[in-house]
């Protein structure tokens, strides 16, 4: 359904998308990740078609974007980053145009712009100028014109951007239902997101690819991963070395709280068992067992810190 494929775009000397390669098809939620300046949103108007690559093509339901325009972008729908919107206008006035941009007319036209008020929630703010409205409401306007008729392909760029918690439930919630028969591009800097949402992530930085993978398999490469954190009664005092002596487990941490100790497993291991184990067999007073799924933050930065040091290390030989 997407298809990109070596795809790079100068700004005069700065390559700010550097030969990317990636597909996604029907079903899935793509997050795509990376720090400020990685080159997502120039990747995103690139598949959208408002900016030219250098080298390379994206096509969108096997229309190539830069040859085949029209015939792709009929296919999609793309909230471009901080929702620009015309702002004299009225969500109504707004969603009125643009249906009538894709062909829409007469009452074919008038239940397209209620099904779309009624999914993102517009009816409060509906005859209201764009210009008055919260940042959180011009997104909802922004993503309410990008699903208006119901594309294959959905790109959005930052789609909860100055969302409140309550508005964020209510389009991810959106997004999952819609993922069902569309592909979904979605980038983000809230790696919470990444979990609710996506079933797979690209990390860029420098325009490059870091990692292609399912949120779970970039959990498992977090170095809390597995581990487990005992939290014990706060007069216990237990001997670090028997938490060192349960098998399978690398190292243990000291926390800063009372009596609560984190313990890695080694590369490959499951110590869950073995920890609750060791707390039955010693009887010990326990207030709580953690284990940890991993952080997605501690993966990004690993990733994107680590790819800027060796950028500079190639830039400075």
């Amino acid at each position: 359904m997407i298809e990109v494929e070596r795809l790079t775009r100068y700004f005069g000397q700065k390559k700010a998308v550097d030969n990317l390669s990636f597909q996604v098809q029907p079903g899935e939620v793509l997050g795509f990740l990376g720090p400020n300046g990685a080159g997502k949103s120039t990747t995103m108007k690139m598949l959208a078609g408002f900016l030219r690559p250098s080298s390379g093509y994206a096509r969108i339901s096997g229309y190539e974007v830069q040859d085949q325009p029209i015939a792709a972008q009929r296919c999609l729908g793309y909230l471009p980053e901080g929702a620009p919107l015309y702002a004299d206008m009225t969500p109504a006035d707004l969603l009125n145009f643009v249906a009538g941009v894709r062909g829409y007319r007469g009452l074919e036209r008038t239940k397209k712009i209620a099904s779309v008020v009624e999914q993102v929630h517009l009816n409060a703010v509906l005859q209201q100028p764009i210009e008055t409205l919260s940042k959180g409401f011009k997104r909802r306007v922004g993503l309410a014109q990008a699903i208006l008729h119901d594309p294959l392909v959905l790109i959005l760029d930052e789609p909860t951007d100055g969302l409140d918690p309550n508005q964020k439930h209510q389009v991810r919630a959106l997004i999952q239902n819609m993922a069902q028969d569309k592909v979904i591009v979605l980038s983000t800097h809230i790696l919470e997101e990444v979990d609710a949402v996506c079933s797979r992530a690209i990390i860029i930085n420098d325009g490059r690819l870091l990692a292609d993978a399912t949120p779970a398999e970039l959990l498992a490469r977090s170095p809390m991963h597995g581990a487990v954190t005992i939290e014990l009664d706060a007069e216990q005092n237990i001997d670090i070395a028997i938490l060192k002596r349960i098998p399978g487990v690398a190292t243990v941490e000291n926390l800063a709280e009372p009596s609560s100790y984190r313990l890695y497993p080694k590369p490959n291991q499951a110590i869950i068992a073995n920890v609750n184990q060791a707390v039955c067999n010693q009887n010990w007073q326990v207030r709580a067992i953690t284990l940890e799924r991993g952080r997605l933050d501690e993966v990004f930065r690993n990733l994107t810190t680590q790819n800027t040091i060796t950028q500079r290390h190639r830039t400075a030989s």
